[in-house]
């Protein structure tokens, strides 16, 4: 059995929601989950609740709202109604209170409107949220951006500032994507910074052809360069914690060693340099 390490996060999207890999997590000290609301075709709480509701309570959970079930397929919505509704329903399928709720995706609902009419809907989806966190269906609350571009061009000023902002993280987030997120993190005030995705979905031809392990310290022993990419991830943007999605406990496993490695930040402001010289170029 392994220490608790808040750091990694395994994320429920395209799991298959399995309770041997819920407890391998546990003994690998990993105790944060992440899901959503339309992940597992809108089932996840519900199932997560029916396969493994003892174990539930062991983990730090965060869940996501702002997508709903439509006639073709998932709509979005930042409708305060709906949001409020939303999270009463995970509470509900999911038996506990999540830990945090995140709006999730809310660039979906922004896109082709004006500055001051995303302002205004994205400033009631957040005070649903914290109103939500306030009375006590959540500890804390965020939001959980793909691409952070469209929030700040509506402009996050006098919004609720969220306790977390959940955004991609690693090799894979180009360097206008990680100056967009940098300065809307400064801006909103944002508490903690989470990553997820940091393989872009999967594992892929990237790292056979990339090599991220020169950004680690010397001395690291024989991580893989999986191993060397996702610790990196932490430092692309600085994140507290990163979500990765796997139904594999050995690969779970990988990662939670990697989490001992340390990472040579020199090179990782070196490579960042880099891209925003490669740029201007």
């Amino acid at each position: 059995m392994h220490g608790a390490d808040p750091r990694l996060v395994l994320g429920l999207h395209r799991s298959r929601h399995h309770r041997d890999v819920l407890t391998a997590a546990l003994e690998l000290g990993v105790t944060a989950l992440d899901t959503a609301a339309p992940y597992l075709g809108f089932r996840s709480h519900t199932v997560l609740a029916a396969t493994a509701a003892y174990l539930l309570p062991k983990f730090t959970l965060s869940t996501k709202v702002g997508f709903f079930p439509g006639t073709e397929g998932a709509e979005h919505s930042l409708d305060p109604g709906r949001l409020r509704v939303a999270i009463e329903k995970a509470a509900r399928e999911l038996g506990r209170e999540p830990d945090t709720v995140l709006l999730h995706n809310p660039e979906r609902s922004l896109a082709g409107l004006s500055p001051a009419e995303g302002h205004t809907l994205l400033g009631g989806a957040c005070s649903a949220l914290a109103d939500a966190a306030r009375d006590g269906l959540c500890r804390d609350w965020g939001v959980a951006c793909w691409d952070p571009r469209l929030i700040s061009a509506v402009g996050v000023e006098g919004l609720p500032s969220p306790d977390v902002l959940m955004v991609r993280s690693g090799f894979l987030v180009g360097v206008d994507l990680l100056d967009a997120m940098a300065v809307l993190r400064d801006v909103w005030k944002a508490g903690e910074t989470w990553g997820m995705s940091p393989f872009g979905g999967g594992p892929g031809k990237m790292w056979e052809e990339f090599d991220p392990r020169p950004f680690l310290c010397a001395h690291q022993g024989d991580l893989s360069r999986i191993q060397a990419a996702f610790r990196t991830a932490f430092h692309l943007p600085s994140a507290a914690a990163v979500a990765v999605g796997t139904d594999d406990p050995g690969h779970l496993a990988q990662l939670v060693e990697a989490l001992g490695a340390e990472v040579d930040t020199a090179a990782v402001s070196q490579y960042l340099r880099a891209l925003h010289s490669h740029r201007q170029n």
